[in-house]
């Protein structure tokens, strides 16, 4: 009897630990999902422009910036939340607070007294893509041609400054709002090249038969990409972030994140192009 009385006794204990153990972990479980969902709230815009932001077969965010974001943002105690907008209307979309911030591919350079930044957290080459047999092999050829942008974007202003005696003097610059009418443009031969991003342009060519399409050597741009704020506002969280990007380089996450999206790590964050 004494000993049929310690046998229960034990397994009346195990089975106590064992149940203590799963209230736990149920504990643990709805207690980081509630946590998550209590997090203050940052909306952040962009467009889609793969492999930076777009939206994956499984209808959810992803891309280089998404990433980049979605851990920045974990670290600072935020939960971000993406808006795809329309990349010409960006400005409106900050001044109405339907964004917070502006967060793809987003050269900081020559508009720092546009916004309020943070970063730079990479660097992006801007670069020009014509068809095989074109007979554009540098940038001086794109005198007299026609020359396809995204509206609102660097390439764009670099192509329509007649200032600029480094720039080509172009017949035309075609602007559209998105990129896969830009890609479109150059499929139909409707302009003679387009400019961008060199790691947008070569998705496109990488989703296109590959030998059709070949990227100039010569740069158009070195961009300095970072995360655009109002004006005037946010600016302990944007320095925040600044510092919170800077630590995601020297602890190597950029870096992976980066080679996850196939870019090239030493030139996107060292510059070398």
């Amino acid at each position: 009897m004494g000993v049929g009385f310690m046998k229960n006794k034990f397994l009346l204990v195990v089975l106590m630990i064992v149940l203590l153990v799963c209230m736990c972990s149920c504990g643990k479980k709805s207690e980081s999902i509630s946590d998550n969902e209590n997090l203050p709230q940052i909306v952040i815009g962009s467009d889609n422009y793969e492999p930076f932001n777009y939206v994956d077969s499984n209808m959810q965010f992803a891309g280089v910036d998404v990433e980049i974001a979605k851990e920045a943002f974990k670290r600072l105690g935020y939960r971000p939340v993406f808006k795809q907008i329309e990349w010409e209307n960006k400005d409106e979309y900050l001044k109405t607070g339907e964004v917070d911030c502006l967060w793809g591919s987003f050269t900081m350079t020559g508009r720092e007294d546009l916004y309020q930044w943070s970063g730079p957290y990479m660097y992006s080459n801007q670069v020009i893509v014509v068809r095989v047999d074109s007979d554009i092999h540098t940038l001086k050829d794109l005198e007299g041609k026609r020359v396809a942008v995204q509206v609102s974007t660097k390439p764009e202003e670099l192509l329509l400054d007649e200032t600029n005696k480094n720039m080509p003097d172009v017949k035309a610059v075609y602007t559209f709002s998105t990129m896969e009418e830009i890609y479109s443009c150059l499929r139909k031969g409707y302009c003679d090249a387009i400019a961008g991003h060199e790691d947008a342009l070569n998705a496109f060519i990488n989703s296109e038969d590959s030998s059709e399409y070949r990227m100039l050597e010569e740069s158009l741009y070195i961009s300095e990409l970072g995360v655009a704020f109002e004006k005037g506002t946010d600016i302990e969280l944007s320095q925040e972030l600044t510092q919170t990007l800077q630590d995601m380089k020297d602890d190597g996450t950029i870096g992976k994140i980066l080679k996850k999206y196939g870019l090239n790590v030493n030139k996107a964050l060292g510059g070398g192009f």
